[in-house]
């Protein structure tokens, strides 16, 4: 019974340490699973500013099954996108020119689990806790 247990012990720590021992990375320019990530992402930033975009990538990371994804969204024609008819209209001067998401992997697709728009402060800063996400994916954290 001893035995057992030592085993499983060793087994679990084995585990945890492959576990936490991955590394994050970030999807090349143009594979198909930075295609995934932005096209998903792409879903409800589309709904939010109500017109097609293109994003301009500043971060992505992925590790295990979540990545973090930021930058700028712009027109497909390139250039600041409008908020005339948005959420945002009339808030123009407090829009910062940015989004930012959280997406998981789930059979195999991947989904967004949140995301944010013209954000004037950190506004991710906590969603590795909150989402119980690996701290590695981000560029800045609480």
């Amino acid at each position: 019974m001893l035995k057992q247990s030592l085993l499983l012990t060793a087994l679990s720590l084995l585990f945890v340490t492959a576990v936490s021992a991955q590394s994050a990375s970030t999807p090349k320019e143009g594979s198909a699973e930075r295609k995934a990530i932005l096209n998903a992402l792409r879903v409800p930033v589309e709904k939010d500013l109500k017109q097609k975009v293109v994003f301009v990538v500043d971060h992505i990371k992925m590790q295990g099954s979540w990545a973090f994804v930021s930058g700028r969204p712009q027109k497909p024609s390139g250039g600041r996108i409008d908020l005339d008819g948005t959420m945002f209209e009339g808030h123009e001067d407090i829009f910062d020119d940015n989004f930012f998401g959280l997406l998981r992997k789930s059979g195999g697709k991947w989904r967004v689990v949140t995301h944010a728009l013209g954000c004037t402060d950190v506004c991710y800063a906590t969603w590795w806790s909150d989402h119980k996400a690996p701290k590695t994916i981000f560029p800045y954290t609480e």
